[in-house]
This record gives structure tokens, sequence and C-alpha cells, in this order.
């Protein structure tokens, strides 16, 4: 661990950026979630401590006893992405889909950590709020660095466009570095190993290696289906009524299977339904397992989600991986924040 860097993690599910920037070597004292139901697979996966608490009526106050020995505070803030991606648009009210992001700028006007980092759907960035959270960081003395960056590029075995913003209290802050000059991580090298599974089977030897059931209509469809293929090389006796219309004729990623040689699609909340995107296993007839799809996300082989003899839920599970930040990717960040410490004139950390 490098020393004295303390991170607090606030909406951290179940630890994806926690276990990055624990690889990188910042220790992290706490993840803070407003889901209980994350707490057993945080603590379980990772060395700090979950707190239960509402982002929205958190202090600095609540916050400080967990640095109490850090020479440099970190604080993370991956608030839910859902009302700025273009895989959850939402109905909320403006001000209810920006408050989550307006905490993280108060706590961090309150605290003045040294080092604010933050991962996101892209399009946030299009978004005034996000030009007023930038426009607080200055305000607040901090030097910030954004960017938009492709997961594929930093070893995970997926296509996930993700910004990732890096704030330096009274410096220059740092962005992850890509891998790409290395050949990306594909399917095959993620989940070519795992034993074959049939939908609606779980591997007696691993819970999370579980695949969600399909009806007989789907799996018509998925045999019908050809890797990196659409619904589009079906016989029309199995497009649904809405692939039919011209609307339908718009969304052609969904009920598709993944390729081997190639990173994976993004995997959202949604990733064990066949007809929720292109989550179908390269060659089997059956949607990808839990398992595998916390394998995309760059989750190391034994991570545990589900205590030792309950039943893996599918949505529950989906959740947690889907929203997750992809550990390799909260790695590279970990390592920006330490270049970034490295490179601050000495009297802004203290």
């Amino acid at each position: 661990m490098a020393e004295g860097i303390v991170a607090i993690d606030l909406f951290c599910g179940a630890g994806g950026l926690t276990l990055g920037l624990e690889r990188a070597g910042v220790k992290v004292a706490a993840g803070v979630d407003l889901d209980d139901r994350f707490r057993w697979a945080y603590e379980k996966n990772s060395r700090s401590s979950f707190l239960h608490a509402n982002v929205a009526r958190l202090s600095a106050e609540d916050l400080k006893p967990f640095y109490a020995r850090a020479r440099v505070r970190v604080l993370a803030g991956c608030a839910p992405c859902q009302p700025f991606s273009t895989y959850g648009r939402t109905r909320s009210a403006p001000d209810d889909r920006w408050a989550l992001l307006k905490s993280f700028a108060r706590i961090v006007s309150e605290l003045r950590p040294d080092v604010v980092t933050m991962e996101n759907v892209p399009g946030l960035r299009d978004h005034e709020v996000f030009d007023r959270f930038v426009s607080s960081l200055h305000d607040n003395g901090y030097g910030v660095g954004h960017d938009v960056v492709d997961c594929a590029n930093f070893g995970v075995p997926q296509h996930r466009r993700r910004l990732v913003l890096v704030g330096v209290l009274q410096g220059r802050a740092a962005l992850p570095r890509s891998t790409s000059s290395e050949a990306p991580s594909t399917v095959r090298d993620a989940i070519g190993h795992l034993s074959p599974l049939r939908a609606g089977e779980t591997d007696p030897r691993d819970p999370l290696h579980v695949a969600s059931r399909l009806s007989p209509l789907n799996m018509a469809r998925i045999r019908a289906s050809q890797p990196g293929g659409t619904w589009r090389d079906w016989p029309e006796d199995l497009r649904a009524a809405c692939h039919r219309r011209g609307t339908g004729r718009t969304y052609p990623s969904v009920y598709g299977r993944m390729r081997w040689d190639e990173p994976a699609p993004t995997i959202t909340t949604q990733c064990y339904g066949f007809g929720s995107g292109r989550f179908g296993h390269p060659e089997q007839d059956r949607a990808i397992s839990l398992r595998e799809a916390a394998l995309l996300q760059s989750f190391p082989p034994d991570w545990q989600l589900f205590p030792q003899g309950t039943r893996p839920i599918l949505k529950a599970g989906g959740t947690a991986i889907g929203n997750a930040v992809p550990p390799k990717l909260g790695e590279a960040i970990g390592r920006a924040i330490l270049r970034s410490v490295e490179e601050a004139p000495t009297a802004a950390i203290s």
C-alpha cells in the first residue's frame, strides 16, 4: 500500500472501484452505499469496511474519522449512472437526477480532500450538471482532468466507454494510462475455461456460474443466432412483433451472441438475459452466467457475491455486476491518483 494515502469510496456498490484502488496500492478505509445488500460482498472481497448510509445525508464530519491517519485523503464518488445512460433512461425530474452528483460536490466542498475521482457514463459530460460539478471543483482549488475512455484499453475484456475524472487540490491531475499497445483481452481469454452450462443450470462447484432459463421460443432464437449477429439473421417466424415494425429495426443489438475473439459488449445490469443485449454465449445455447459477467467486468475468478449456502438471485447479481466499476479500470484510476500525488507540489498535499 502507498503509505498514508487513504480513500473513501462513495456509492461503492459491490466494490469494483475499491478492489481496483487496493490493487494499485491505495488503502480504502470505507465504502459507502445506500443498498445494504452489498455489504457482504464488499467486505468479503476487500480489506475495507462497509458503511450503510445515504450519501445525500452524509457530512464531512461523518467521514473525517476514516481519514484519521491519512497523509493524503482521496474521495471517490461514482454515483449511479442511469439518468445519463443510453441504457437506462428515466422520467425523473432534473433535480432528482442531479441530486447525487450535487451531494458529492457538497461533500467535496465541506471535506476538501486532497484528491477527488469519479467514474460515470459518457453522457454525463453533455449535461449542465457536469459543468457545474467541474466548476465547483475549480472554485475549491482543484486542478481537474477528465476524459472518456474505453475499458478495453485497460485490460478489461469488454468495450465499455466511461467518463473518468480526477481532481487534485492545488495540483495537476493525472489521468489513467491505457494499455492499448497490448492486444485487447477477449471473451475467450476471460471465460473460455469455464465449465459448459445449459440454460437454467448452476455449476455445482461455483454457485455464481448460473445461467437464466430460456423459454422454448428464445431457445429457438438463440439456436438461430450467430456470434456477432442479430435477430435480423433469424427466420421471420422467430422475430418479435416489435422487430417487424419500422421502429424495431433500430435495435439490432438485442438477442445477440458474443464473439469469442473480441472484447465483450458493454455489460449492463440485464446481462443475464438473452433478450436484453448481445449477452448470448458465443457457442452454448444460453445467456452468459453471473460468473462470466463478473469475469468480463475483470473481477477475479474467486470473487464472491452471495454468502455460501444462499441461492444466487439473477436480478440482484446483474445489478451488482453491471453497475460496478471494472476493477482493472479502478486500478488504472488508482495509479493515476498515485502519479497525481507524486507530481503535486509539496505544500499542496499535507
